[in-house]
């Protein structure tokens, strides 16, 4: 039985800081709960990427200004025939939630890492190959070689302001995702474009593929047009674009 696999490209700047930060926060959630402290090292490098990414300022207001657009996007789905009243009032509630989470954050994004002692000695020295080991870092690597409770109160500590992002942002995507339908589409001789209703933007495209191929999409577009190209790699690590027709899954989620 094959497996589907989705690629997916944001065709904003908005969905594309968001997929970043969610994919920064897969990462940190894998290795947190670890006991070892290899995966300790991995999670607190991570968190320095994202407290990184949100100290921009805009990614807060940003952040809310996609929360109330989804609302009121879906406030208009309302009186439509066919729309589950409950449902839709789950989804809103939700939303609701996730705006006052953000508002009831006293500063930015992040702050609370970007402000630690700790983390800004091993931010420093993490610039540098190897520079975070024991003898740059000894009060990290102390750190490190506590039992795993120690560790994982310190981590909750640094993503105290962090984890209301996070749940508005899986919000944000997860309703994108599921926006629209996927449909068959073919790539004939490897390549497929299309152009996008700028009335009526996309968030992103979404490709999905059997799983069981050794082919892969390069997806490049805006909010005007998006072309995907399907490659192989060759023997050498040299990709190249497949001459074949390729069925796949498009989804171009608007909402």
């Amino acid at each position: 039985m094959s497996t589907l696999m989705t690629f997916e490209h944001p065709l904003n700047e908005r969905v594309r800081t968001f997929l970043r930060i969610e994919h920064l926060f897969e990462r940190l959630n894998y290795f947190a709960p670890q006991y070892d402290a290899w995966a300790t090292r991995v999670a607190v490098e991570t968190l320095l990427d994202i407290a990184s990414v949100t100290a921009r300022a805009d990614v807060k207001t940003e952040l809310l200004k996609e929360l109330d657009r989804n609302m009121a996007t879906l406030k208009r789905f309302g009186d439509q025939p066919g729309v589950d009243p409950r449902a839709l009032e789950q989804v809103l509630g939700d939303l609701a939630d996730a705006v006052g989470g953000v508002h009831r954050l006293s500063g930015p994004i992040g702050q609370i890492a970007r402000e630690d002692d700790l983390l800004k000695s091993v931010a420093q020295r993490s610039s540098i190959p190897g520079g975070a080991c024991s003898f740059d870092l000894p009060q990290f690597h102390h750190w490190l070689i506590q039992v795993p409770e120690i560790r994982q109160a310190r981590l909750d500590h640094w993503l105290q302001d962090l984890r209301p992002a996070e749940r508005a942002i899986r919000l944000v995507l997860s309703l994108a995702r599921t926006s629209a339908s996927p449909r068959q589409v073919l790539a004939e001789g490897g390549f497929f474009q299309e152009a996008l209703d700028v009335q009526a933007p996309a968030q992103m495209v979404r490709v999905g593929i059997n799983g069981t191929g050794a082919l892969y999409p390069e997806i490049s577009g805006h909010k005007s047009r998006f072309s995907i190209r399907f490659m192989k790699t060759g023997p050498q690590g040299r990709p190249s674009q497949i001459p074949e027709n390729i069925p796949f899954n498009l989804t171009c989620c608007v909402f």
